[in-house]
C-alpha cells in the first residue's frame, strides 16, 4: 500500500506562512518607521501635539509649536539615511564574512573613516560635506581592507574571534592617531568633538542633498547583491557550484558597505552597535533570506536610530543626550549577550 508523503504539502503551508509572516514584517517596519518619524518631530525640549506635526507642513500659519516641528526635520531626515545606511551596512557585512558579529563599528569601519576625516580636517583644512565625505569613504575602505585582511590571515580564518580582534586592533590605532591629532590641533579639536559623539544635529539640509547620491548608489548595490549572500551562506564551494562568483559578489558588498557606512559617518559620526543589533532582530523576524534582511535592517536601524535619538532628548531635558550616546548604552549589552550565545565557534 502507497502512503502518501505529508512533507510536500507541509513545505508548502510553511512557505506560505513564511510569505505572511514576512508581508507582515513588512508592514510593521513602514508603520514603525512612520511613528517614529512622527516621535521625532513632536517629541524634544519643547514638546509639540501629534496633530500640530501634520499641520506645520499642510496648514503652516508660523507659530512656535509649528517652527520647532519644522527645526527638527533636518534632524529626522539624518536619522533615517544614516539610521537605514547603518543597519543595511551592519546585514551585508555579516553576510559577505558569513559572522553574526561582524559590525562596521566592531570591524573599525567607522573609526577608520572618522580617523580620514580628521587627517582632512587638519592636513587639508576640509570642512565641507563633498570633501569630507571622499575622506570618510577612503578611510572606510582602508579599515574594511585592514580588518578583514588580517583576520583572513590569521591561523584560523575570519571567524567571530579573529574579526572582532582585528576590528578593535583598527580601532584602536585609529583612536591613538586621532588623540594625538586633537591634542596638538586645537581649531579641528573644536570641529571634531561634537562630530565624534555621534549626532544627528550636525547634518545640514545641503550637505544631506549632497550626500544623498552616495546613499543611494550604496542602498542599489546592497539589495542588488542581497540575493547572492544566500548563496555564500551555505560555503564558497557550494556557491561556486550554483554559479556565483565569489570574487565579484564580495566586492560588491564591501562596495555597498563603504558607500553606505563612511556616507554615514560623514554625516554623523561614528555611531556603533546599529549595525550589529538591528540585523539580528530582523533575522529572528524573518528567517535567514538575505533578500529580505537587507531591506528591512535599513527600515529598522531608522526606526532604531530615531527612537534613540527621541530618548537621548527626553532624559537630558532641557539638554540633549547625543545619540551615539543612547546606542551604546543599548548596543554593549546586547553585544555581551551575543558573545555569550556564540560559545560554539570558540568564544
Amino acid at each position: 500500500m502507497t502512503v502518501s508523503s505529508p512533507s510536500t504539502p507541509a513545505s508548502g503551508a510553511d512557505v506560505r506562512r513564511a510569505r505572511l509572516s514576512r508581508t507582515a514584517v513588512l508592514f510593521i517596519c513602514v508603520g514603525a518607521v512612520c511613528v517614529a518619524v512622527l516621535l521625532s518631530l513632536s517629541l524634544g525640549v519643547r514638546a509639540v501635539p501629534f496633530g500640530t506635526v501634520w499641520e506645520s507642513f499642510f496648514r503652516p500659519d508660523g507659530s512656535t509649536d509649528q517652527a520647532a516641528v519644522l527645526s527638527r526635520v533636518p534632524t529626522t531626515v539624518t536619522g533615517l539615511l544614516v539610521g537605514g545606511a547603518l543597519g543595511m551596512g551592519g546585514a551585508l557585512m555579516q553576510g559577505m564574512a558569513r559572522n553574526p558579529l561582524a559590525d562596521p563599528g566592531l570591524l573599525g569601519v567607522n573609526s577608520g573613516a572618522a580617523l580620514f576625516v580628521v587627517l582632512g580636517m587638519a592636513i587639508l583644512g576640509w570642512q565641507a560635506p563633498l570633501t569630507i565625505i571622499w575622506c570618510a569613504l577612503a578611510g572606510a575602505a582602508v579599515a574594511v581592507l585592514l580588518g578583514y585582511g588580517a583576520a583572513a590571515a590569521s591561523p584560523g580564518g575570519a571567524t567571530p574571534v579573529t574579526l572582532a580582534l582585528a576590528g578593535a586592533a583598527v580601532t584602536a590605532i585609529a583612536s591613538a592617531v586621532i588623540t594625538g591629532i586633537l591634542i596638538v590641533d586645537e581649531s579641528t579639536l573644536d570641529s571634531f568633538r561634537f562630530w565624534q559623539l555621534g549626532s544627528l544635529t550636525a547634518a545640514s539640509p545641503s550637505s544631506l542633498v549632497q550626500l544623498c547620491p552616495f546613499l543611494a548608489l550604496g542602498a542599489v548595490l546592497g539589495i542588488a547583491c542581497s540575493g547572492r549572500l544566500n548563496a555564500l551562506a551555505l560555503g564558497d564551494d557550494v556557491a561556486r557550484g550554483l554559479g556565483v562568483h565569489m570574487g565579484r559578489s564580495r566586492l560588491t558588498a564591501v562596495l555597498a558597505v563603504v558607500l553606505l557606512c563612511g556616507t554615514a559617518t560623514a554625516l554623523a559620526g561614528p555611531i556603533g552597535f546599529v549595525g550589529l543589533a538591528v540585523p539580528h532582530a530582523v533575522r529572528f523576524l524573518v528567517g535567514t533570506d538575505y533578500r529580505w534582511i537587507v531591506p528591512l535592517s535599513a527600515a529598522a536601524g531608522a526606526v532604531f536610530l530615531l527612537v534613540c535619538d527621541v530618548a537621548g532628548r527626553l532624559l537630558a531635558r532641557p539638554g540633549v543626550l547625543e545619540v551615539g550616546i543612547i546606542t551604546g548604552v543599548i548596543g554593549a549589552p546586547v553585544f555581551i549577550a551575543l558573545l555569550r550565545r556564540r560559545k560554539a565557534v570558540g568564544l
